[in-house]
């Protein structure tokens, strides 16, 4: 009974609305009504700038932490490695699937990927800090936030089974099911990556500069 009243504690701060509280609060308008439709963290970044997606980005992988971390509650699980992940991986996908069907904003929300590196920051940081690393590095070479998450979510059951090679069925398992769950999202994303029309987010603007004066004196 505890485990589910967690469970469902978690749900509720995955449906906290973040980027919808900033785009009304700020420029009175609903993000869900411009750039993509989305309410993450990319589709900020598209319509609100770089300052405000990375609030966005920040308090959602915050929410992930913080759901993942209610197990804490419940002194069974903190002497039960086996339990306590199984509990984390429950207790962060009800975040990730509290901020795509947000129950305080209609049941549209995101895409659930920065709530989802939060769980598995919560989970196993060495792990989530490869992914991120991945992210980072698609996201400077590219600047499209959709690709770097797709290969930064690749990189999780490439972390889980082959580097570290971890023994948790469920663990193992999960994390294929993330890879597939965030490109089934991204599926218009990559629809328009291989159109040549997904939208780059607004940083590394003085980078891209450079590259075409160094062209035009070419």
């Amino acid at each position: 009974m505890k485990e589910l009243l967690l469970i469902s504690l978690a749900y509720l701060i995955g449906s906290i609305p973040t980027a919808l509280i900033i785009s009304k609060r700020f420029f009175g308008i609903d993000i869900r009504e411009y750039g993509s439709g989305n309410m993450g963290a990319t589709n900020t970044f598209r319509v609100l700038g770089s300052k405000y997606g990375t609030i966005v980005m920040v308090v959602d992988i915050l929410k992930g932490v913080v759901a993942s971390s209610l197990y804490e509650f419940l002194p069974f699980y903190g002497g039960n490695e086996l339990q306590r992940t199984n509990f984390i991986i429950g207790l962060g996908m009800a975040a990730v699937i509290g901020h795509i069907f947000p129950i305080f904003a209609n049941f549209k929300g995101g895409k659930g990927v920065a709530t989802l590196f939060g769980m598995v920051l919560a989970l196993q940081p060495v792990v989530a800090l490869s992914c991120v690393g991945v992210f980072i590095f698609v996201l400077y070479l590219t600047r499209y936030v959709s690709l770097s998450s797709i290969l930064a979510a690749l990189m999780l059951p490439v972390c889980v089974l082959w580097i570290w090679n971890e023994n948790e069925i469920l663990y193992r398992v999960f994390t294929l099911l993330v890879a597939l769950l965030v490109i089934f999202t991204h599926q218009k994303n990559i629809g328009r990556i291989l159109r040549g029309v997904e939208s780059r987010i607004p940083i590394l603007k003085h980078r891209d500069r450079r590259k075409s004066r160094r062209r035009g004196e070419e």
